[in-house]
């Protein structure tokens, strides 16, 4: 039986990362006979120039048609000043999340042993770091209503958001942090800032009325300024962390430095029954866009996660990561990761050398 997987290069250097994990789920597809379909479509700053939405209908009703999607990324400065906020590139991406119903992003942050030295912090404080980041995706500041910016009697302008929570929208990504953990080192780290955030209250509220459904893993909590901290101090202390949407935002991108690049880490989004959008974390990097130096093994990560959550493929997603160690083991880096006694090579040709490591193994 088929599974249809809809690629969205999306902008910046989206579409020249894509491509290399394309020519790797080709090799999976074919070696493991697992009769996956590709579409392609448009999304962000790109379906903006030709359709005039960073979401069109097309893109929208492909992604809910797929059983997973590959993105690369999207916007970049040529969108920053559209009049419009809703015509932004990221507003795409809001609309596949809310779209799909894609609340639950996990994000690994994981050290290969073969970067340590590529990492912001020594090697003796990040060797062997395995972090997950559980962060709620389709709720929080991002999306609550009423926001906007106003003009005050005195002249002067107000910008405002809401940071709402209902109970439902946290038990559900509290769940797929439980569970997470469950299957890890059943350590659950909750961050919140419920010292002065009333929304915060409650949502550790209902992650202590649920521990008790799983009392094999250890909650506690943590407020997001000492968390940030936290990382940067002692990262291993943490095995899966959960936390809301911009706070999970920002400490998923600190989390990223740890493990040497934010080039090298995947990411999910999934909906409730693990249907999902895979991504790297890096974002567009427009200023680098072209020139063929992008790291692509964060988006060859995103095809393996893809493989193993949604598309239940779990072989091809080991024999795919296994061919990445074996890239880094052979001393291959983009200039990203790259490191005195190591070889620097293109974005293509680390693509390629993913490729034949599969095809060898």
């Amino acid at each position: 039986m088929s599974q249809q997987v809809l690629i969205l290069p999306g902008d910046g250097i989206g579409p020249e990362i894509v491509v290399e994990a394309q020519k790797v789920l080709d090799v999976v597809n074919s070696k493991f006979n697992l009769g996956l379909v590709c579409d392609e479509a448009l999304v962000g700053g790109a379906a903006y120039d030709e359709f005039g939405s960073p979401l069109p209908e097309s893109t929208l009703a492909k992604a809910q048609a797929a059983d997973a999607i590959l993105l690369g990324a999207v916007g970049g400065p040529k969108w920053d000043n559209l009049e419009d906020r809703e015509l932004r590139p990221e507003k795409g991406l809001l609309g596949l999340r809310s779209g799909l119903e894609l609340f639950g992003n996990l994000r690994p942050a994981i050290l290969y042993p073969q970067l340590a030295a590529a990492s912001s912090l020594k090697p003796e404080v990040v060797s062997g770091l395995d972090i997950l980041i559980v962060r709620e995706l389709t709720g929080g500041i991002y999306f609550g209503q009423p926001r906007g910016i106003r003009t005050l009697e005195n002249g002067e302008r107000e910008g405002f958001n809401t940071y709402v929570y209902s109970e439902s929208e946290i038990r559900r990504i509290a769940r797929v942090a439980f569970e997470s953990a469950r299957k890890r080192n059943k350590k659950l780290c909750s961050v919140d800032k419920a010292n002065v955030l009333e929304v915060t209250v409650l949502w550790r509220e209902v992650l202590e009325q649920m521990a008790p459904e799983y009392p094999d893993v250890e909650l506690s909590h943590m407020y997001v300024d000492n968390a940030a901290m936290q990382l940067v101090r002692a990262p291993k202390q943490f095995d899966v962390m959960v936390t809301g949407n911009m706070f999970g935002d920002i400490l998923s991108d600190a989390a990223a430095m740890l493990t040497g690049s934010i080039g090298m880490l995947p990411s999910a989004s999934l909906d409730k029954n693990n249907k999902g959008m895979y991504e790297p974390c890096h974002g567009s990097a427009p200023d680098i866009a072209g020139q063929g130096i992008a790291n692509p093994l964060a988006t060859i990560l995103s095809a393996a996660m893809m493989l193993r959550y949604s598309l239940n493929h779990a072989q091809a997603a080991d024999a795919i990561e296994a061919a990445v160690s074996d890239v880094l083991d052979q001393g291959l880096r983009t200039a990203d990761i790259y490191s005195e006694g190591t070889h620097k090579v293109s974005t293509q040709h680390m693509g390629e050398a993913v490729v034949a490591a599969l095809q060898k193994g």
